[in-house]
């Protein structure tokens, strides 16, 4: 019995976690009086945990900003327009453009006159979209009534909004009691949506910043400063501790005070700026800029053209405290190879620190243990099994081809901020051609130098290539040949995020553009177009539903929208795969309605909703209602497989980058029609 109320405790949180229609904004009102003739009104937005709203100005093709409308009256007038606050503002790696956005809590206010003594009301609305990492929200309307009293202002509003009844489809408009300050959150009525787990962006990007720094680490490790201080200061702690497992223990203090060191380092950057500052100053376009220039220092200075070094000072003090015995000893050694190795490890340290500021939070305290733990690891290993050092290779020549290589990745990351700075003013200075035939002429070098057809002034003759060498050259040579159709048009789905979208570009009609020919558009379907990736796509339910029945095929309704961020990267990244795309093409009607689509509806369809009892006007909001009257969901992306009545053939699904789940999903909902045939 116990292990059955258990279960059901379980899948009711299951459900629960997953089956909701989402309403993740409230708002709060009120009315201040500043001087007898001019009041300011205020809407306070709480914003639920990982959602946000966006700003009211977002460059064009982007997301839906948020607008407010006063009514216009001869009792008062408007002064300026809405105030927002600060919010935060990011690159965003899908629209490619800097937008601002807002989370928790956002207060709006707007200045009025009044223009009569007598009492009068307000009317105002505000239009927004809410988003979170994993999906966005219709843009949605909300009512608000200011009441302005006779004579002296008694600070009361009164408030207009959707409230969702318990036991029906349909909302009710009310008006609340006039209150001093009135906060409305409307009752949502749940529905089961089913999503597959998938790990949270904020904890995709952790881990990957832990496995680039991890992977910087070991590649610091085989640069000049770093590499022949391994067997060197083994051999110290084995030789001058008295015991095998003294040597073991002074090893591990010694890589524990690296790790330490750094991670302090990165804790240090995060104290200073804070941890959400971080990601606001990594995209401010001032610091893109500043970040651009210090990191091509950075390459410059890994290629040869000179050394970052510490004041010398700093090192003789820490070596001379290097010298004592004990615990204290062994944490000023660590300290010295931190200073000594700075000339290698400071442009990896520094760039990390970059990066890892792009993402904002605690990133720069992993980055730094990532990075240290790789430093730490040899010198720990290699005093616990000393015989292992024979196998280490000679120092030489190797080692400054490493900063190089480390050198020419450094200059093509460099160019990354340079397009961010390029894209938030929009200048197209840097566009995607550019930006990739840039990095074609980057990579090329690089392989050229690992060939040993160039060589620099500091590097040792290379009178032959090892293997080694070699297939890092082919590999790079095959990077190269890979990036040169992105010249045309081509996804480059691998550094996806790196070079500017497609449409940022001289030639956005290019290869790979859902753009086709006259000679194409004739054989499309009647009321069809040529969706991403040359998916046939229609727009209109009834018309794609008429077509899937004449082709005898199953119907996939794609719930999406043009803000929609995961939308794109579904686009982008999964309906790209052949066996996906074939499946998308050959096997079903694709039907993609844009719950965000402003296009006004004919007379004949502007009828009440069902929902809210207002009118629908747009072509979006038919397709939203639609959404949450039949599947109870109002979250996109949000896909489903349909039969000719409308009958699902399988269970709806949203944003989930999984491959291999979304093939496996097309294939079950097929197979099922198929059956039905």
């Amino acid at each position: 019995m116990k292990k059955l109320l258990l279960l059901f405790l379980i899948l009711f949180s299951f459900q629960n976690a997953f089956s909701q229609i989402y309403d993740p904004v409230s708002f709060k009102t009120a009315v201040k009086e500043l001087d007898s003739n001019t009041y300011e009104l205020s809407i306070t937005t709480q914003i639920e945990k990982n959602w946000h709203i966006y700003s009211q100005k977002v460059p064009a093709n982007g997301p839906m900003p948020t607008s407010f409308k006063f009514a216009k009256s001869k009792n008062y007038t408007v002064k300026g327009g809405v105030t927002e606050p600060n919010g935060h503002e990011v690159d965003d790696p899908v629209f490619n453009m800097r937008i601002k956005f807002f989370e928790t809590k956002a207060v709006f206010t707007q200045k009025i006159e009044r223009k009569t003594n007598d009492a009068f009301k307000i009317n105002a609305t505000i239009e927004f979209m809410v988003c979170n990492d994993q999906s966005c929200l219709p843009p949605t309307e909300r009512e608000f009534v200011f009441e302005i009293q006779k004579g002296n202002l008694k600070e009361e509003t009164k408030v207009i909004v959707e409230t969702k009844t318990t036991n029906s489809d349909t909302i009710a408009t009310v008006a609340t009691d006039t209150v001093k300050e009135n906060t409305i959150k409307p009752e949502i009525k749940k529905a089961v949506v089913a999503v597959k787990n998938v790990p949270a962006p904020e904890e995709q990007n952790i881990w990957s910043v832990f496995l680039l720094s991890f992977l910087a680490g070991l590649a610091a490790l085989l640069t000049p400063c770093v590499f022949p201080m391994i067997p060197m200061t083994v051999s110290f702690f084995t030789k001058q501790s008295k015991t095998r497992a003294a040597g073991i223990r002074n090893a591990l203090l010694y890589g524990w005070f690296i790790i330490i060191i750094y991670v302090a380092l990165g804790t240090l950057v995060t104290t200073l700026f804070g941890a959400d500052a971080l990601n606001a100053l990594a995209t401010n376009v001032v610091f893109n800029l500043i970040f651009f220039l210090l990191l091509v220092v950075f390459a410059v200075s890994f290629l040869g053209a000179f050394e970052i070094v510490l004041p010398s000072s700093w090192l003789t003090k820490v070596d001379n405290n290097s010298q004592k015995s004990g615990v204290i000893g062994i944490f000023f050694m660590a300290l010295a190879l931190a200073i000594v190795s700075f000339s290698c490890t400071g442009p990896i340290v520094g760039t990390l620190l970059v990066q890892s500021a792009s993402q904002g939070g605690l990133a720069p305290i992993i980055g730094m243990f990532g990075f240290s733990l790789a430093i730490a690891l040899p010198f720990t290993l290699f005093a616990a099994f000393p015989g292992w050092m024979n196998s280490l290779p000679k120092s030489g020549g190797w080692l400054n081809s490493v900063k190089v290589v480390l050198g020419f990745l450094e200059l093509a990351l460099a160019f990354k901020f340079l397009s961010n700075a390029d894209l938030v003013l929009q200048l197209h200075l840097l566009e995607r051609e550019v930006f990739l035939a840039i990095w074609i002429a980057i990579f090329l070098v690089l392989a050229l130098y690992l060939f040993g057809k160039i060589q620099l002034s500091h590097d040792s003759l290379v009178t032959h290539l090892s293997v080694g060498r070699l297939s890092l050259g082919i590999a790079v040579l095959a990077f190269v040949v890979y990036l040169i159709p992105g010249l045309w048009g081509a996804p480059l789905q691998y550094i996806s995020g790196f070079p500017p979208a497609k449409q940022y570009s001289e030639s956005p009609n290019g290869f790979g553009n859902t753009a086709v020919s006259n000679d194409a558009k004739e054989v499309l379907p009647e009321g069809a177009e040529s969706g991403p990736n040359g998916i046939t796509t229609f727009h209109d339910y009834e018309t794609g539903l008429a077509y899937a029945k004449k082709v005898n095929k199953p119907v996939m309704i794609d719930f999406t929208g043009y803000a929609c961020v995961n939308c794109r990267k579904m686009e982008e990244r999964v309906w790209p795969d052949p066996q996906v795309l074939s499946q998308l093409k050959n096997d079903v009607v694709v039907i993609s309605l844009y719950v965000d689509d402003k296009r006004p509806l004919a007379e004949n369809e502007q009828i009440a909703s069902k929902i809210t009892g207002k009118k629908l006007k747009y072509t979006g909001q038919k397709w939203s209602e639609f959404q949450i009257l039949k599947y109870k969901t109002n979250a996109q992306p949000y896909y489903v497989l349909t039969d000719h009545n409308g009958e699902s053939l399988n269970q709806p699904t949203a944003y989930n980058p999984d491959i291999q789940f979304y093939t496996n999903w097309l294939k079950e909902g097929v197979g099922n029609f198929n059956k039905l045939k």
